[in-house]
């Protein structure tokens, strides 16, 4: 007994043409695409390439405020300075996420 079983699957020129843009769009070839289709599956499309950048530098943003944060409980307060060091730190990221969509 064969592990895998082979079928044909035929398709007029616009109905190819939608799977492979939905292979593109996912970032899958369209042999996966088709199992995860019968799968139920609930593909999406591929994150943009800019988007792993983006989530290191909004990670280092993070870990900076958090950094700020735990110097203030520390002390059991903010230095202005700190507050508009993380305030700088919040509008940064803001500014990242709005200019990358």
């Amino acid at each position: 007994m064969k592990p895998f079983k082979t079928i044909t699957l035929r398709l007029n020129a616009g109905e190819y043409a939608h799977l492979r843009k939905q292979a593109e769009a996912t970032g899958l070839k369209m042999e996966p695409l088709l199992r995860q289709l019968i799968l139920g599956v609930n593909l999406r499309p591929r994150p943009p390439d800019e988007y792993a950048a983006l989530l290191r530098e909004l990670s280092a943003i993070g870990n900076n405020v958090n950094q700020l944060a735990r110097q203030a409980n520390a002390r059991g307060e903010a230095t202005r300075q700190e507050i508009t060091e993380a305030a700088m730190l919040v509008r940064q990221a803001w500014r990242l996420v709005k200019d990358s969509f």
